[in-house]
This record gives structure tokens, C-alpha cells and sequence, in this order.
């Protein structure tokens, strides 16, 4: 048996998520006609109270379209320094729009308001004109962090008192909406441009969903194209993105716990030195020197689990939806005899 623990991205649809997609009613996409991806567009766009939605590959490229369209060329992004966007996008900000980033530090990969403020360049021509502030939730970098929600309300108090533009990374946000118990619509209405992620915790193949106002979403569709991201009959990963929506939201408290539970029992063994508190389904931990987690990912390799060295001393797991209870039991097992 071969469990990975890798990232909640190595998920396969179930049998129920490719019935879906086999039936799906599709279309040319770039002609507007396909009638899978309007319904999942709009569907998400109304869950978070947006006027539109926008379909795209990836959660990289829905990140790169809102900064396009919300910061012109020599402007600037406020961002965590850990954040995807900034640190495993490939330099997309530079690359692809020509930004510059002020990176803020902050506990487990989460910025704080007063930061921000601090943060926002005064009309200086020696300066560039801060546009844009994003977050990330729930936070890779941070262990499946969880920002609280007067804080990221407190954040676009900021921005909107200072004109700025507020990007919410949803890469795991209904992990996030898990924990907080906020509701999508009121979670939507903090933010400017949302990115919504169907290939990770929710299960889904591929894609995400860029939610913001009609004009916002006209001008994204207007990038998208020129990054290449127009598809054609693609309502059949559309088909999948709705399915997971409806049926894979709730289960998610499911990976939490079981997260929690590896959590608890690194707590206890002699190799482990420290583990990141467990909010959600991504656990990162550290082990012990002189060990590496380059050479601990090699022995839980040999026992059948695979794992993700983030640093030469730290360790990431990811629960997910292919991630049974007779799995954890295996890895809890493997963990507590590994010397």
C-alpha cells in the first residue's frame, strides 16, 4: 500500500465526480457557449456574493489575472513573504505584470493589519504606488493556518480607506470557512477579487474560479486569453468543479481530524522536534538534528508513505479526500516505529 501525504492535489476524481463529467452539456468556452462552465462560474460567484466568475486552469493563474487587473506595471503588492502568489508563482507578479512586492513577515505565514498600514507607500516618486494587498487562506506556508476573521476584516478596512484593491487567495478557503464557521457570501463581501480552488481539499482534476465585479471579470477574461488560459470544451473539469462544490464541502472536517490526530502522536516521539499547531488538513513538523527531513522522507518512503521536506528540516504531510481511516491507522503505526 502506497499512502501520499504529499498535498491534497494527488487526489482522482470518484466514480460519482466522473459520472459528472461524462454527462456534462459542454461548449466552446472562448465563444461563451459552454453551458457547464456558466453554471459553475455563476454558482461560485453566488456562494461568495459576487456579481461574476471567471474559469481557469490553475489557482496560479487566477492569482496572476487579479494582479494584472487590479496593479498596473511599476506599482506594488502588500503580501506575506511566504505567500504562493509571491514565493511559487515563478515570479509571475514581475514576469507577467511588471509589480513590485513589499514582503511583510508574520507568525505562521499571516500578515496584521497595523502591518499593512505601515506598509503603504506615501505619494513619493521615488516610490512605487502601493495598489494591491492579498492573503492567503488557509496558509500553506503556515501549516493550513486559519486568519481570523475581524483581522482580514480589518485589512480591507485599510485598503478601502487607502484605495487599495484586496485579493483573497482561496486556496483552501472552504478549509478555512471549516474552522471559522463564516459563510461564503460574508467571507466574499471582505474582498475585492477571490480565488477559488477546486483541485485541492475539494477534490476536483483541475481548475479554479476567479469571482469579482462585472467590470473586474470582463478585463480577467480579457488576460486569461492572453495568458493562454481560454479553453474550449472544458465543461467536462467545469462538471467536476460544480460536483465537488456540492458534494465535498462538508467533508472536509473529516481531513481536519485526521490531521489533528497525526499531529498528536508526532507530539510524542523521540525524533520529532517540533509541530506546527494543526487547524486544518496540512501539518508541517520539524525533526530532530542531526536527522534530515530529506533522509525521514526517504524512510517513510521505504514504508510506503509519501511525504514533502519543505526544509532541510521540515516535513509536510497534507490529508485529503483519498486519504481513508485504515490509512491513518497504517501511517499513525509506521510513524510510531520509525527510529
Amino acid at each position: 500500500m502506497t499512502i501520499d501525504l504529499r498535498s491534497d492535489t494527488v487526489t482522482r476524481p470518484t466514480p460519482e465526480m466522473l459520472e459528472a463529467m461524462f454527462s456534462a452539456s459542454v461548449g466552446d468556452d472562448v465563444f461563451g457557449e459552454d453551458p457547464s462552465i456558466a453554471a459553475l462560474e455563476n454558482k461560485t460567484a453566488v456562494m461568495f456574493g459576487k456579481e461574476a466568475g471567471l474559469f481557469c486552469p490553475s489557482g496560479t493563474m487566477t492569482n496572476q489575472i487579479a494582479a494584472r487587473v487590479h496593479a498596473q506595471p511599476g506599482e506594488e503588492v502588500i503580501l506575506h513573504k511566504l505567500s504562493h502568489l509571491y514565493y511559487y508563482e515563478g515570479g509571475g507578479l514581475m514576469s507577467n505584470s511588471g509589480l513590485s512586492v513589499c514582503l511583510l513577515d508574520g507568525d505562521r505565514g499571516m500578515i496584521r493589519a497595523e502591518d499593512v498600514l505601515d506598509h503603504i507607500n506615501p505619494e513619493d516618486v521615488h516610490r512605487p504606488r502601493t495598489a494591491m494587498v492579498e492573503v492567503e487562506n488557509t496558509m500553506n506556508k503556515g501549516g493550513g493556518a486559519v486568519y481570523d476573521n475581524q483581522v482580514l476584516a480589518d485589512i480591507g478596512h485599510i485598503c478601502r480607506n487607502n484605495g487599495l484593491k484586496y485579493h483573497l487567495d482561496g486556496a483552501r478557503i472552504f478549509n478555512a470557512l471549516a474552522v471559522t464557521g463564516q459563510s461564503t457570501a460574508d467571507c466574499g463581501a471582505l474582498f475585492d477579487s477571490v480565488s477559488v480552488c477546486l483541485s485541492k481539499g475539494l477534490g476536483a482534476p483541475v481548475g479554479s474560479v476567479l469571482l469579482g465585479n462585472t467590470e473586474f471579470i470582463r478585463k480577467a477574461r480579457r488576460v486569461r486569453k492572453s495568458f493562454g488560459g481560454g479553453m474550449r470544451q472544458a465543461g467536462y473539469l467545469a462538471a467536476a468543479g460544480l460536483y465537488a462544490l456540492e458534494n465535498h464541502t462538508d467533508r472536509l472536517k473529516d481531513d481536519h481530524k485526521r490531521a489533528k490526530l497525526i499531529g498528536e502522536t508526532l507530539l510524542h516521539l523521540p525524533w520529532v522536534d517540533k509541530v506546527l499547531p494543526v487547524e486544518t488538513n496540512i501539518l508541517i513538523f520539524q525533526v530532530k538534528q542531526p536527522l534530515t527531513a530529506a533522509e525521514m522522507v526517504q524512510s517513510l518512503a521505504g514504508n510506503g508513505i509519501l511525504a514533502f521536506a519543505t526544509d532541510r528540516q521540515s516535513i509536510r504531510f497534507v490529508t485529503h479526500l483519498d486519504f481513508t481511516d485504515d490509512m491513518l491507522e497504517w501511517t499513525l503505526g509506521v510513524l510510531k516505529n520509525l527510529k
